[in-house]
């Protein structure tokens, strides 16, 4: 019998980059957070002489060979298992395909999910080994094999389960226009040459911003009485969130959005909708997801992040409500009745 998988949406709550290292690569420190909205991949798979791979999707922007993720995933898998199977996998895609949420990396983890339900393998022990595996599919791959909130830092694949933040409503804006990650990254590079920012001088920085990420979001500022961060509860006023009122939202910003906003000025006012500064609905706080396109707002009530809806449908910017996800009911819940 099939296999159906949530496969959750994530966004950055602040995206610090580094300059360009010798790899490529550049070095980063983020917190990751699940959002409930999600895409549904399902996965039949048996046994079989050897392998083959079978792939669709309702979207036919969503590559149907090895060029995806959960294809490569299914691949690296069965080989690491030294197994032969003959595996199908469908893609009910919800999410936007390039928009800075996760979504193909999300669809990694849940076909990897679902092919060892299916096949009852119990490969869910080996974290580790999963962990790694996820790493040769994508940098933000491995978040999801841990889901709720997460610190990341290297290239973003190694990755340390935070507490999590109590549940959060959250506007998820979704706009037409398209932003390339190589070409934000390039953008990125070419702002680094100009201001003299190199990987060396970029390391001491990024490992203070990653101590400050573990300690803003455990169990000491801004904790509430389970120990769980707030964003969205009142602690300390009657409209103070602890992410106000720790200062945190002064600096979890994203760094994209300095080579990303004057490329794609909408985007910029975009986000100027969803924070709706000085108003009763103001967003806790607001930002790119990634790279983007996506963008997204924190808000106390249900009410706040609805009348951020209605802000950006006025401007003709598609939306969902959703609300932040924590670990226990991103596992709980992932795999479908």
């Amino acid at each position: 019998m099939p296999t159906a998988v949530r496969s959750h949406a994530k966004i950055n709550l602040g995206l610090h980059i580094g300059a360009p290292r010798p790899d490529g690569f550049h070095a980063l420190a983020t917190v990751y957070q699940t959002l409930e909205v999600h895409d549904i991949v399902t996965v039949t798979a048996q046994r079989s002489a050897q392998t083959a791979i079978h792939l669709t999707s309702n979207d036919p922007r969503v590559p149907a060979d090895s060029r995806n993720t959960a294809w490569k995933m299914v691949s690296l898998a069965i080989e690491k298992l030294a197994i032969t199977a003959d595996v199908t996998i469908h893609i009910d895609k919800r999410l936007p395909v390039q928009g800075g949420l996760g979504a193909g990396s999300a669809n990694a983890v849940a076909a990897l999910v679902g092919l060892e339900t299916e096949l009852g393998i119990n490969f869910k022990s080996f974290l580790t080994q999963r962990l790694t595996l996820a790493a040769q599919v994508g940098s933000d791959v491995p978040l999801f094999l841990i889901g709720g909130t997460v610190l990341g830092v290297d290239r973003g694949q190694e990755v340390y389960p935070l507490p999590d933040i109590e549940p959060t409503w959250c506007v998820v804006a979704t706009p037409a226009v398209g932003v390339s990650t190589p070409q934000a990254f390039r953008d990125w590079d070419a702002l680094c040459a100009a201001e003299g920012l190199t990987a060396e001088a970029s390391a001491d920085k990024l490992s203070e911003l990653s101590r400050a990420y573990a300690s803003a979001f455990s169990g000491g500022q801004g904790a509430g009485s389970s120990g769980v961060f707030s964003l969205g509860k009142d602690l300390a006023g009657p409209q103070e969130s602890a992410l106000v009122r720790t200062g945190i939202s002064s600096w979890i910003q994203n760094d994209f959005e300095r080579v990303v906003f004057p490329q794609h000025p909408s985007l910029a006012e975009i986000k100027r909708i969803l924070l709706a500064t000085g108003t009763p609905e103001a967003a806790l706080h607001a930002s790119l997801s990634g790279s983007g396109s996506a963008l997204y707002g924190l808000y106390l009530t249900r009410g706040d992040a609805e009348a951020a809806q209605f802000r950006l449908q006025a401007a003709n910017v598609e939306s969902n409500l959703t609300t932040t996800l924590p670990r226990k009911p991103y596992w709980d819940e992932m795999l479908l009745p």
